[in-house]
C-alpha cells in the first residue's frame, strides 16, 4: 500500500515530522535503518529520544523501505549514500533534510542523492527547527528549496498547520546554509563555555553569516539566501538554543572538555564534527577564506587549543567588513 509521505530515519527529525505530517490527515510510513527499533517503536508508539510524544494510528513503523508519494529522507549524513544506494527504483521526489556535507568528498546532500539516482527529482527542506517543538506543535517556518516545476507541489503536500513553508529555488545555498552553520555554532558555543561573553558570540554569529554567504556564492547558490530562514534563521536559532547539540558540544569544549568525551556521552549524532573539516576543504577547493571554519576544524582535530584558537581569530590582519 503507498503511503502519502515515507519518512526515512526514526530519530527525533524524522519522527517529528512523521507526527507533524500524520497530524494533517496524511498517512505516514516511518521508516528506522534498525529493524529493531522499528519493531519497539511500532509496538510502544514512542520514540525514546522524544518524550511525551506519542506516534498517531496513521504513522506506519517499518524496516523496509516504504512506497509513498513522496520520501523525505531524515539520516543522519555520513549515511546518506549507502541509504540512498539501497533505495529500490522509483520516481518519488526526495526530500532531504540532512544537513552536513559528507566526510571525504565534501558533497552536500543533493549533490550525493544527484550522485547515486542522476535525473531523479530532489529538494531540500530546511530551517530553524527543533525536532522536540515541531512534534509539540509549536510554529515554526522552513524552506523547501526545489526546481520550479517541483516546488509548488510539494510545498502543498508538505504543509502543515504549524509549519509554515517558503519556497525557494536555490537547492545548493539551502543545504550549504544547513550545513555551515553547525560548524558556526560550535564556535559560538566555544565562545560562551570559555565565558568570552555576549559581544563575542554576535560578532561570531555575523562574520560566520559571511563565511556561508561567499561559499554559497563560489559554488552557484545565492548569497541572499543566507539571509533568509535557511541561513540567518538556521544559524541564530544554532548558535544560541541549549537544545542545539553542535552550540552545546562547543560549550563544551570552551569549558575544557575534551571531544572524545562529550561524543561519548550522546546517543544523537552532532552533525558539525565531520562536517566542519569537509566545509573548509570544499572551501579551499572553491577559494574562498572561511577563518572560523578553519578554527573550528583545527580545535576539532586537536591541533589548537581554545586560547590560541580564539588568538588567531582576533589577530588576523585588518580589513574592511
Amino acid at each position: 500500500m503507498m503511503s502519502d509521505i515515507g519518512v526515512l530515519g526514526a530519530g527525533t527529525w524524522g519522527t517529528a515530522l512523521a507526527v507533524l505530517w500524520a497530524r494533517q490527515g496524511r498517512s505516514v510510513a516511518l521508516w528506522a535503518r534498525e529493524p529493531a527499533a522499528a519493531a519497539a517503536m511500532a509496538q510502544t508508539r514512542e520514540c525514546a529520544r522524544l518524550p511525551g510524544v506519542s506516534l498517531p494510528a496513521n504513522v506506519a513503523v517499518t524496516a523496509l523501505f516504504p512506497t509513498a508519494e513522496i520520501l523525505v529522507v531524515c539520516v543522519p549524513m555520513q549515511v546518506l549514500r549507502p541509504v540512498l544506494a539501497a533505495l529500490p527504483a522509483g520516481a518519488s521526489p526526495l526530500v532531504l533534510c540532512c544537513k552536513g556535507l559528507e566526510a571525504g568528498t565534501a558533497a552536500s546532500p543533493p549533490e550525493v542523492a544527484g550522485a547515486v539516482w542522476p535525473g531523479r527529482r530532489i529538494a531540500v527542506l530546511t530551517g530553524p527547527n527543533f525536532a522536540g517543538e515541531i512534534a509539540a506543535g509549536l510554529p515554526a517556518a522552513a524552506v523547501l528549496a526545489a526546481s520550479d516545476d517541483l516546488r509548488a507541489g510539494l510545498m502543498s503536500a508538505l504543509r502543515a498547520e504549524t509549519l509554515r513553508l517558503y519556497g525557494s529555488a536555490d537547492i545548493m545555498g539551502a543545504a550549504l546554509g544547513g550545513a555551515a552553520k553547525n560548524v558556526i555554532a560550535i564556535a559560538a558555543g566555544v565562545v560562551m563555555g570559555a565565558g568570552l561573553g555576549e559581544n563575542a558570540r554576535a560578532a561570531l554569529i555575523t562574520r560566520g553569516l559571511a563565511e556561508m554567504s561567499r561559499l554559497a556564492a563560489a559554488l552557484g547558490g545565492r548569497a541572499e539566501t543566507m539571509a533568509g530562514l535557511s541561513g540567518l534563521g538556521d544559524l541564530l536559532l544554532t548558535c544560541t538554543g541549549t537544545k542545539s547539540r553542535n552550540y552545546t558540544l562547543g560549550v563544551g569544549l570552551g569549558q575544557g572538555a575534551a571531544l572524545d568525551e562529550i561524543l561519548r556521552g550522546r546517543t544523537n549524532v552532532t552533525e558539525g564534527v565531520a562536517t566542519a573539516p569537509a566545509l573548509l576543504a570544499r572551501a579551499a577547493m572553491a577559494g574562498v577564506d572561511m577563518p572560523i571554519t578553519q578554527a573550528v576544524a583545527a580545535l576539532l582535530a586537536g591541533d589548537k587549543g581554545v586560547g590560541e584558537t580564539m588568538a588567531a581569530l582576533m589577530g588576523r590582519a585588518l580589513r574592511d567588513e
